[in-house]
């Protein structure tokens, strides 16, 4: 299984106490980032789940690609992406170049049984919490912990429950 994550992670963890801005002014960019933590996050998590049954889960990071996603941001949410890119400038992938790394992922012999991780230019990521870092994961997005908590969380908001048969 293969969960479409981003860089974007580094932005924010899960807020639990507040996961849809009630209590707190919306934010976009925070709203993605938790978004994309909560995208690793399930991995983690589905991957401890369903692993040991042979089916397993990875999240990547496919980098910056210039597709129609971006329409709806405006020149100074784009000026903003740049600003908090390491360098001040936003390196972007082709199409192709952006699909290789879940093709990784789903296909890689080197990554059986070894799942639940974070994936970025076809290899694992190392954890790095450096805030200048433009590459890695941050820790909480790999949290076995969170990731344990966000899933019972995703459970009681849908009503079901899913565990490996």
């Amino acid at each position: 299984m293969v969960s479409v994550s981003s860089i974007g992670h580094r932005v924010a963890p899960i807020v639990f106490e507040d996961l849809h801005f009630a209590r707190r002014p919306y934010n976009p960019w925070l709203a993605y980032g938790q978004s994309k933590t909560a995208n690793v996050l399930f991995a983690v998590e589905f991957n401890r789940r369903f692993g040991p049954a042979g089916v397993h889960a990875y999240a990547v990071h496919p980098g910056a690609i210039p597709t129609e996603l971006n329409r709806h941001l405006s020149a100074e949410d784009l000026a903003a992406v740049e600003r908090h890119t390491p360098g001040g400038k936003l390196e972007t992938k082709s199409v192709a170049a952006g699909a290789a790394t879940a093709v990784y992922a789903a296909t890689a012999p080197e990554l059986e049984g070894q799942g639940g991780v974070y994936l970025e230019d076809c290899h694992v990521a190392e954890v790095s919490d450096a805030k200048a870092a433009n590459e890695g994961v941050k820790f909480y997005a790999v949290d076995p912990v969170l990731a344990q908590r966000l899933w019972h969380i995703s459970e009681e908001l849908v009503g079901e429950h899913f565990a490996p048969n």
